[in-house]
C-alpha cells in the first residue's frame, strides 16, 4: 500500500485508497479478496500480496494502457 500511495502522491494520475477488509466485507465480497494485500487497477487487474516495487509499477502501467 505504500508504494500505491507513494505513486498517487507523484502523480495526479494515480489515486490510491486502503480499506480495513474486516470493516467492508462488501468489498471484499466484490473484489474476491483472499489474500491481503488485494490491491485492484482500473476494475481490471487485481493483485494479491506483497510484490517487488518493479512489477508493483509494471503491472500499474499495464492496467493503465
Amino acid at each position: 500500500m505504500r508504494l500505491a500511495h507513494k505513486l498517487a502522491i507523484e502523480s495526479d494520475l494515480v489515486s490510491a485508497d486502503m480499506v480495513e477488509a474486516s470493516e467492508f466485507p462488501q468489498l471484499v465480497n466484490k473484489y474476491e479478496v483472499m489474500a491481503v494485500p488485494k490491491t485492484v487497477v482500473n476494475e481490471r487487474v487485481s493483485l494479491e500480496g506483497a510484490l517487488a516495487e518493479s512489477h508493483f509499477v509494471e503491472a500499474v502501467v499495464q492496467a493503465s494502457s
